[in-house]
């Protein structure tokens, strides 16, 4: 095969895999929004809105493992053709169920479409060379603009048809995709790992690597909290400010797309600056967004010389868009830069890692949701919600300054206190 030829098939690849992986995304978020008149026709309490709208969540999180290792071993091409044919039956499904528990049941397998990135990433980053991989992996990455899709196409069905027209229009989405993914997509021997180098108990062993572990931790956040705020926006914005669903799930997109659409940009600022420079500056930034959005409406009394006065202290529904968005971006950058680095760490083992990563992220997708419901029950603090990001991301900032920021400043003769800022962190 030509050089020319192969550039081709790779960009087809891409692309194709890109918009398999949207769709997937797009579907795999449905109960982000057609959940809010579910809620309402089932009387659900925040709780059991949280674990509605994250059951599909578990699901494609669990998977993330073997599909990566199936792709290492089958190749990504019929991999992800199948999982996309699995999940076309239970969208179908879900319009006509009618109880708490047969959303829950067929969540679980219409969950089977957010395995599609585990697939992906390796599928489409063994077509490039190492130096443009974060780059080709952000593209496709960027299909978790599906989610910011569903946002604009799951309101006007809902308002138009009824909750029940979304799953039925997604299930033919669904099936055309996969149809065309099949068409546009291509296979190449030379990218399966070897049976002797690949094995199951042996790829596992990626489990014992203390930087998998921390990558996991990394991208729990960058990952599992842009699905969690996906799922869960559109309500918060509707019971924060009293928003109609059309309009919410219009502001909400102002987090979904950018933290879907710039992951490419956050691949190529990864490729040229490394992964590690990258990752720093996104959790500086998301942690700053976050102490903001965490402050709840707060209205207080004090009495002075004129008698009491009454101040409110909250952010306004532009000054938290804006907040969102740039916590997008950064969320955005963040998913790039953390599977740069298993590209350059595990080049050989990409599915199985990704994978193990993927999980991570995705089970913090599945969990927060929950935490979020149950914090808003227990606490009645919407922003409650940021709060607990704002923690996870603490978590984040110390492992990595202790392992990395630390670590490179004690290797060069450094003092550990110059890297106590931003500017202390090089690539």
């Amino acid at each position: 095969m030509s050089i020319k030829q192969n550039r081709s098939k790779a960009l087809s690849v891409l692309v194709v895999s890109t918009l398999a992986f949207t769709v997937c995304f797009m579907v795999w978020m449905m109960f982000g929004v057609i959940g809010i008149p579910l809620k309402k026709q089932l009387g659900l309490t925040a709780t059991q809105f949280g674990l509605l709208t994250a059951t599909p969540v578990l699901t494609g999180s669990l998977v993330r493992v073997p599909l990566g290792i199936w792709t290492d071993r089958f190749g990504g091409r019929i991999v992800l053709f199948i999982t996309m044919l699995l999940c076309v039956v239970p969208i179908w499904l879900m319009s006509y169920a009618t109880a708490y528990w047969h959303f829950l049941v067929l969540g679980l397998f219409v969950g089977l479409a957010g395995g599609s990135f585990s697939v992906g990433t390796p599928y489409v980053a063994r077509w490039f060379p190492r130096e443009k991989q974060g780059f080709a992996m952000g593209v496709f990455g960027a299909g978790n603009s599906g989610a910011a899709v569903n946002k604009f196409l799951a309101p006007a069905l809902v308002v138009a048809f009824g909750w029940a027209m979304v799953p039925q229009v997604y299930a033919a989405v669904m099936l055309g995709t996969a149809i065309v993914f099949w068409l546009g997509s291509a296979s190449d021997p030379a990218h399966l790992v070897p049976a002797a180098k690949g094995g199951f108990a042996a790829q596992l062993k990626a489990l014992k690597d203390p930087r998998v572990i921390k990558y996991c931790q990394y991208y729990s956040i960058v990952f599992g909290g842009y699905v969690a705020l996906s799922l869960w926006m559109v309500q918060y914005y509707a019971g924060e400010f009293g928003l109609d669903i059309r309009v919410a799930a219009l502001l909400a997109a102002c987090f979904s797309l950018p933290g879907g659409v710039l992951r490419a940009i956050g691949g190529w600022l990864s490729d040229k600056h490394g992964a590690h420079q990258v990752t720093w500056w996104v959790l500086w930034v998301s942690w700053i967004c976050l102490f903001l959005l965490s402050y709840p409406q707060t209205d207080f009394t004090i009495l002075t010389v004129n008698g009491p006065q009454t101040f409110h202290i909250g952010l306004n529904v532009y000054t938290f868009t804006a907040l969102m968005a740039v916590l997008g971006v950064a969320f955005a950058f963040g998913k790039a830069s953390v599977f740069k680095y298993i590209s350059d760490d595990y080049p050989d083992n990409i599915g199985t890692i990704s994978g193990i990563v993927g999980l991570a992220g995705g089970m913090g997708g599945f969990v927060l949701p929950i935490m979020f419901g149950y914090l808003l029950d227990l606490t009645g603090v919407r922003s409650s919600a940021f709060m607990l990001l704002y923690g996870v991301v603490w978590v984040s900032l110390i492992w990595m300054y202790f392992t990395e920021v630390r670590t490179r400043d004690v290797i060069r003769g450094e003092s550990p206190s110059a890297s106590t800022s931003p500017s202390g962190a090089r690539a």
